[in-house]
């Protein structure tokens, strides 16, 4: 955070701009446009010598949720092409390790699926948006990955970039209240809600909200140094929760309870005696928070969360399925996978061959997507993306958000695929080379 001003104006700064963009729609276009120029005007003014491009993707991340549900961004990829954009200028100015090639791989891996959509797809199928919806989350991910594989970073600087992710986070939350001050008015049924969730996708905003809590919590438990600072992120962190709880999409607030598991397990782990009990006191008080907030959700929403975490309907009947319509699309793509076992049906022609069965409707799941288009070759990309930040992991212990991180993304990946930018930079996070103390230096 800068020096020159107080956290809490930058807060408060965040805050103003969901009320702001509320009022005036347009001003999210201007939100869109200030973000990369502001952020190329300190890389190239610094040229990059305190990796200000992972400051600026990461607040990048959390705000492109926000750019959406405001029409504030040009097209849906918008964000991952601006931090894709700007991970390559920081590698041209800071270079990037070596090892990092291996996602240059990951990349090469993609061609051949390239290659079967231009033979596949259909007349009517738009090859480029196809193309561009479908990989611009991969290629993103092998950009930020490529430049944070062992890249040498402080413990404190890692939370700063993570609370940077956090402010428009609150931005988003705050905006989600004024467009919808009253749950208990629009939720009528255990489905989805698009109304509290500020008119987009509830599955998109469940999962920066799911980041959220964790980010908050992070700050809570670990860089609350007084009483202001403490009841502040305490307050964040309920407020956040919240508003990712009643969106009624599950995929994004199960993985930012996860995250927080395992950040306690790890901190637990590592500590002696003394700080083991007052982990034990950190988990009781959550536990009363979430305890809290669970209560009150389940009277705004007339007991209707409780039933849809139980995966039941408004009556109380078990649904049939517990992924909402995902498992018949998942066995779709694993069906089309064992009929195209090496090179795949093609990048995007998987949605082209469900359509007469399932309507136009796009995965949500990157594996059975990867299996499905990509074949054999999406197999070896799996494997890759799986296996090599434990392997960066092995000379990183230090690194205490690496589970978190790693988990975040293969959850996420899972319920929402790559439609943000989200599970992209955060994986690529795991790579980096976390020293709790130390003279920063930037490993090429």
């Amino acid at each position: 955070m800068s020096k020159k001003f107080s956290p809490y104006y930058i807060l408060i700064f965040h805050v103003l701009i969901a009320f702001a963009v509320f009022v005036l729609p347009f001003l999210s276009k201007l939100y869109s446009i200030a973000i990369p120029a502001v952020g190329l005007y300190f890389v190239i003014r610094n040229k990059n010598r305190n990796n200000e491009v992972i400051f600026v993707a990461a607040y990048l991340v959390g705000a492109e949720v926000f750019l959406r549900m405001t029409g504030g961004n040009f097209n849906n990829e918008y964000v991952k092409i601006l931090i894709t954009f700007f991970m390559f200028l920081g590698m041209i100015y800071s270079n990037f390790s070596k090892k990092g090639l291996v996602y240059l791989l990951l990349m090469l891996l993609l061609i051949p699926g390239i290659l079967v959509t231009f033979e596949m797809a259909s007349l009517n199928t738009d090859i480029k948006k196809a193309l561009m919806f479908n990989l611009s989350g991969p290629v993103c991910l092998s950009f930020c990955s490529m430049y944070m594989y062992a890249r040498r970073i402080s413990f404190s600087t890692l939370q700063n970039i993570v609370l940077l992710m956090g402010l428009p986070i609150v931005t988003i939350t705050v905006y989600l209240f004024l467009y919808n001050p009253s749950v208990r008015d629009v939720v009528t049924g255990t489905q989805s809600n698009f109304e509290t969730s500020g008119g987009f996708g509830p599955n998109q905003v469940s999962t920066i909200l799911g980041l959220g809590m964790f980010i908050f919590f992070s700050q809570f438990v670990l860089f609350s140094k007084t009483k202001k600072e403490i009841i502040l992120n305490g307050f964040l962190l309920i407020f956040v929760s919240y508003r990712g709880i009643v969106t009624f999409s599950r995929g994004g607030v199960i993985s930012g309870l996860v995250m927080i598991v395992l950040l306690l397990g790890l901190m637990y782990y590592f500590s002696n005696r003394i700080g083991k009990n007052k982990i034990g006191l950190v988990v009781v008080l959550m536990g009363g928070l979430a305890l809290g907030v669970w209560t009150y959700t389940s009277l705004q929403t007339n007991g209707l969360i409780t039933k849809r975490y139980a995966n039941q309907d408004a009556r109380g009947r078990e649904k049939k399925d517990r992924l909402g319509g995902r498992e018949a699309i998942i066995d779709a793509e694993l069906k089309l996978f064992v009929d195209n076992p090496i090179l795949g049906v093609g990048v995007g022609v998987g949605k082209e061959l469900r359509k007469e069965d399932l309507g136009e409707v796009a995965s949500h799941n990157e594996i059975s997507r990867m299996l499905s288009e990509h074949g054999l070759f999406g197999i070896i990309g799996l494997f890759l993306l799986l296996l090599v930040p434990f392997i960066s992991y092995i000379n990183n212990l230090q690194h205490l958000y690496f589970l978190s991180f790693y988990v975040f993304w293969l959850l996420t990946i899972n319920h929402a695929a790559m439609r943000t930018a989200a599970p992209a930079f955060v994986y690529a996070l795991t790579l980096l080379s976390v020293q709790v103390k130390f003279t920063e230096k930037t490993e090429t």
